[in-house]
């Protein structure tokens, strides 16, 4: 097996978008960014994989060939290569080392919302790790669980532009061990995150008998299932240590669930609006992503930017936001309908699309 390493920090730093992170979100990133060494003629991914990595030519030099054949060469330190290798899904190359290299594969989710994270929080109250007496939380101690988190498939649900409002809304709870959070057969109230400690999921069974179905830990939520469902607690939640959580009421979670009602678009549909009916094609994505791989006609106005530059829409005007996933899109969308605009996002973004 190839040797594993962290990858060199200020080598991330020259790629984009990381380099545009802020610090405790970099560090984040390059704390699972490691390096992967590749042999000569050995495939990266090959054509219709889905794999949702980004990945980064660290040294060396990849061919990337077409289902037709055609063939680009990209080396390692050139500014091509400081964009990630043939960004889509399903990949629309195959990707070859021409002779030995070094890659890192990061999770694209993770760096997409790291990303929406850093930019939405440069345009909001950036509040949320102090707390009511002015003092700074630990950074890892804060950082750790949201960023675990911010990853999980529940939170994932959240429109994005909601998270500052949600954070900013939680309560802390200290909890002891052997205390029931949530009891099977009750009325839904909070949806909960585990800040720190450890606590057991258990359901009674027909027979009168406890299981437990899992442990949850620093990071994992629970009790949404009822607060989506309008239904009783279907498990009981007790606390196997001492611990903290953080809440959010009922009616909280809800309006910052269901809003905002975005309006999502594919491909096909949004090319049809921009040619028959004028809607504007919006990149929120970084600038540097933008020339690299901007749709054609498009404007580019970055996400941490939108807030500054509202003045420069016409509310007559309609306008399909993009960006790699849709993630950073949709958080843009909903600045943007919030304030009487019409504005879709487009559905799996540029990886999806397959590009400009």
């Amino acid at each position: 097996m190839a040797e594993v390493t962290l990858i060199d920090k200020q080598v991330l730093k020259g790629f984009v978008p990381p380099s545009s992170l802020n610090a405790e979100n970099f560090q984040e990133l390059a704390g699972k960014a490691r390096v992967e060494e590749i042999a000569d003629g050995k495939v990266i991914f090959k054509q219709g994989d889905v794999d949702r990595k980004t990945i980064y030519l660290l040294s060396g030099e990849v061919e990337l060939v077409t289902a037709s054949g055609q063939i680009t060469a990209v080396k390692a330190g050139t500014d091509i290569a400081r964009h990630p290798l043939a960004n889509f899904q399903p990949r629309k190359h195959t990707a070859k080392a021409k002779v030995a290299c070094k890659i890192t594969r990061i999770d694209s989710d993770l760096l997409d919302i790291l990303m929406t994270w850093d930019q939405l929080s440069g345009i909001e109250v950036d509040e949320i790790t102090v707390s009511e007496d002015g003092s700074g939380s630990g950074e890892n101690e804060e950082g750790d669980w949201m960023t675990r988190i911010l990853q999980s498939k529940a939170f994932l649900q959240v429109p994005p532009a909601n998270i500052q409002a949600i954070f900013m809304r939680m309560q802390d709870v200290v909890v002891k061990a052997g205390e029931t959070i949530i009891k099977q057969g009750d009325d839904g109230d909070y949806y909960y995150i585990i800040k720190s400690g450890r606590c057991k999921v258990t359901r009674a069974s027909k027979t009168g008998s406890e299981l437990t179905l899992a442990t949850l830990a620093d990071g994992d939520a629970f009790g949404e299932e009822a607060l989506l469902t309008e239904s009783k607690r279907n498990a009981n939640v007790v606390m196997v240590t001492d611990g903290t959580l953080v809440r959010l009421s009922k009616d909280d979670f809800n309006a910052l669930l269901k809003e905002p009602n975005l309006t999502w678009v594919q491909n096909a549909e949004a090319e049809k609006m921009v040619r028959e009916g004028g809607a504007i094609w919006v990149d929120v994505r970084l600038d540097s992503e933008h020339k690299n791989s901007g749709i054609a006609g498009s404007i580019n106005i970055p996400l941490f930017m939108l807030r500054l530059k509202l003045d420069s829409f016409d509310p007559a005007k309609t306008y399909i936001l993009y960006c790699d996933t849709g993630r950073r899109a949709s958080a843009a969308a909903f600045l943007l309908t919030e304030r009487g605009f019409q504005a879709y996002c487009l559905k799996g973004g540029l990886v999806e699309r397959g590009g400009a």
